[in-house]
């Protein structure tokens, strides 16, 4: 019995092993854009989309960036949809008016499981430009993002562009821990991409046509989730234009984000972004997942069957060298990008916590229901 279990584990982390290879593959082929135009020589008519709710302590310094950036100004407009706002949101939005900043207030007879998919399909609807570029209301960018994003989209000829997100100004090693962790998420995105089979991305910083948009469908057949407005319609996107969806490696691309201030919240939008995943379109992604999540179980069962028998404890010690070394080579590169290369020291206590995590939210966020913005939903 031992030998088929032991041999179950030895496949469980092989394939994990082969899976981070092929992350350190596809990052490695993502390069630095070889032309980058300079704002007064694009041309292509931008909307901004953002849904918010009860944002009054972000939005402003949010719209401030917006405003900021060098992209002509002419070319872009901003349309912000408020989801019910219980506070200030929608005023500190109105305030903006004269700036040409659009509100959009949504008003609906009945209760949606979708808020943001409608907000950001109503947004769409009001659209003027050619390329939607979605964020969200907490979200911070230098005035070269808006440019670096579509001189991407202008010199490679992309329907749909992924671009970096990243944690900062933490304020503990919580959220220090939360930054290493995204950072690794994010690298798994741009790696499909850069090994061509696109999978996930996040919607604080996505860009996509608008005529692609209408053309898949929106967000039709996945909008009985609260979440999934980035990955889903990137993966409908992916089925109609293979190896047009780029991801831009780039710092001036990057928006920058809060970690979440407490265990509660954290959990709670790790399972929301955990939801998704049987939805996947790409099932051989969520295969994959699945074999990751009973790798990182079958750590979890080694660590527990150690206190009956020093052989499993001896397994699980092995399987988190190689994992950590494995990772210590996939997040090395993926840190210097974001310039946050010291963090890398935190994996030595965030990778054994990481399995107990990774196990909870795999199996919470497809069993149970998770609070979204002051909403229970699914």
């Amino acid at each position: 019995m031992i030998t088929i279990y032991s041999f179950s584990v030895l496949l469980l982390t092989g394939l994990y092993l082969v899976v981070v290879i092929y992350l350190i593959k596809g990052w490695s082929a993502l390069r630095y854009p070889k032309k980058v135009l300079t704002p007064a020589e694009l041309n292509t008519k931008v909307t901004i989309l953002i849904a918010a709710r009860n944002e009054e302590e972000n939005i402003r310094l949010t719209i401030d960036d917006i405003l900021a950036q060098d992209y002509p100004k002419h070319l872009f407009e901003v349309i912000i949809v408020d989801d019910h706002s219980t506070d200030s949101t929608a005023d500190i939005i109105r305030s903006y008016a004269s700036q040409g900043v659009r509100l959009l207030q949504m008003n609906e007879a009945q209760r949606l499981n979708s808020y943001k998919k409608k907000a950001i399909a109503e947004a769409i609807k009001l659209s003027t430009g050619d390329l939607m570029v979605a964020t969200d209301a907490d979200c911070r960018m230098g005035p070269q993002w808006l440019s670096s994003v579509v001189s991407f989209f202008e010199t490679q000829n992309l329907v749909m562009i992924s671009s970096p997100v990243a944690y900062f100004q933490e304020k503990n090693l919580f959220e220090r821990m939360q930054t290493l962790e995204f950072s690794f998420l994010i690298g798994i995105g741009a790696s499909f991409i850069g090994n061509g089979r696109a999978s996930t991305c996040n919607g604080a910083n996505l860009a996509y046509r608008k005529d692609v948009f209408y053309e898949v469908g929106g967000f039709k057949g996945i909008d009985d989730l609260a979440s999934g407005d980035d990955e889903l319609l990137l993966q409908k996107v992916a089925v109609s234009y293979p190896g047009r969806i780029g991801f831009l490696k780039q710092r001036e691309a990057i928006v920058y984000t809060h970690a979440k201030p407490n265990l509660e919240e954290f959990l709670q939008q790790r399972r929301r972004w955990a939801s998704k995943s049987t939805k996947y379109k790409d099932k051989k992604v969520v295969a994959l997942a699945v074999g990751i999540w009973l790798f990182n179980l079958s750590m979890l069962l080694n660590f527990l069957l150690g206190f009956y028998r020093i052989y499993f404890l001896e397994i699980f010690a092995l399987q988190l060298l190689v994992k950590l070394a494995f990772e210590v080579a996939l997040l090395f590169p993926i840190t210097a990008f974001f310039k946050r290369q010291k963090l890398i020291v935190l994996l030595l206590l965030l990778s054994p916590i990481h399995v107990l995590y990774f196990v909870y939210v795999g199996l919470m966020g497809n069993t149970s229901k998770y609070s979204w913005k002051g909403r229970m939903v699914r």
